[in-house]
């Protein structure tokens, strides 16, 4: 490989970067990404509208009601509406959801002989229905276990404890997967405009007509895009620990090492992108669908993988995010680090797809017009 051939090549493609303005993509995406999201998407519920019909009137009923307004999670309405107005006002998304408390509630409680109260929620979008299910049960066994006897609740108690995310922050969550989708989004878009920005100005002509070898010429192309992708490592990092304040509890070192072997599967994808396409329009649609959509999907920041089908879960392993977005919850919420076999069998799978997939873009690479 002559080395000064590849040096002044890529000292032409830094400054072709920065004539192009296209240093703005590298930095200012993932930055934007990072914020939109990160304080955007929620899987938490707070402020659920509720209306409570209480047919009993009892003290019972009443605390029990007032569980419910006190909490953070409902709005709470109490009203005396007929069942079928009440349904309406959720048909017409006025409410989330309806509890109704039965007439001689009370009474069958003390006697033993149980009775039922009724909840309706608005099921449009299942997650976060059964969230409000979980809320409307937990809020229900509170107030229960504090206006009950204790042998009406046979002995029932709970010690339920949070691991890693102990404060249940949405931002703890959230964040570090979007690294996954940000360094897998933004190299492979700017990695796919390196060949076919060429292909569509002509001057690829000059690559077929030189005497620079394949090789050399990808690592021109990839090595200021890897080298430039690398400084985003730590602004998505200092973004993280410093404004959504993700506790950072692992090996810094693995999460880099991760991180650049990471970014070099997603130059990777757009390098086979840049290569099959021929205009700058086409690459890029088709490396957002390429990464967008496995990033959100099957990435485990929405979902986890073990929740997902058999048919998700194999689509899950065929990308790349699934592997790094493990390694990188280990080290911001974990911290088993190396020790984790896991950790270093999916090192390994990343060092796999990087190799793979920039080898593969090697021989698809023709150095003659097709």
């Amino acid at each position: 490989m002559k080395l000064g051939v590849v040096h002044a090549y890529m000292l032409k493609e830094f400054k072709d970067l920065v004539r192009s303005r296209m240093l703005s993509l590298v930095y200012l995406l993932p930055t934007m990404i990072i914020i939109l999201f990160g304080y955007g998407i929620r899987m938490d519920v707070t402020h659920a509208r509720a209306l409570i019909i209480d047919r009993d009137q009892t003290p019972l009923s009443r605390d029990l009601t007032s569980h419910f307004m006190h909490s953070k999670y409902f709005d709470t309405t109490l009203s005396a509406v007929s069942d079928s107005d009440a349904l309406d006002r959720i048909k017409q998304a006025r409410e989330d959801l309806l509890i109704l408390i039965p007439s001689g509630f009370e009474r069958d409680v003390l006697h033993g002989t149980g009775s039922e109260i009724a909840v309706f929620i608005d099921g449009a979008f299942p997650v976060r229905a059964e969230t409000i299910s979980n809320y409307v049960r937990g809020t229900l066994f509170s107030a229960a276990s504090r206006l009950l006897p204790p042998q009406r609740l046979k002995m029932i108690r709970l010690d339920n404890r949070n691991l890693f995310n102990q404060a249940m922050r949405d931002e703890n969550a959230i964040v570090p997967g979007l690294l996954g989708l940000i360094l897998l989004v933004a190299p492979a878009i700017l990695a796919a405009l390196l060949i076919v920005k060429e292909k569509e100005e002509g001057t690829i002509f000059n690559f077929y007509s030189s005497g620079l070898k394949k090789s050399e010429f990808l690592v021109a192309k990839l090595t200021p895009v890897f080298l430039l992708h690398s400084i985003n490592i730590f602004i998505l990092f200092l973004w993280a620990t410093w404004l959504f304040k993700v506790p950072f509890r692992g090996s810094f070192t693995l999460f880099w090492g991760a991180s650049e072997l990471y970014i070099l599967a997603s130059l990777g994808v757009g390098l086979l992108v840049s290569i099959i396409t021929r205009t700058q329009i086409v690459a890029i649609v088709l490396t957002i669908i390429l990464t967008i959509i496995p990033g959100f999907l099957y990435s485990g920041m929405l979902m986890p993988i073990s929740s997902m089908s058999a048919e998700s879960k194999i689509e899950a392993h065929l990308y790349p995010v699934m592997y790094y977005n493990h390694i990188v919850y280990d080290t911001f919420l974990v911290g088993q680090g190396l020790a984790s076999t896991r950790n270093l069998l999916y090192l390994f799978i990343l060092g796999l797809y990087a190799f793979a997939l920039i080898f593969l873009g090697a021989i698809l690479l023709k150095k003659e017009l097709r």
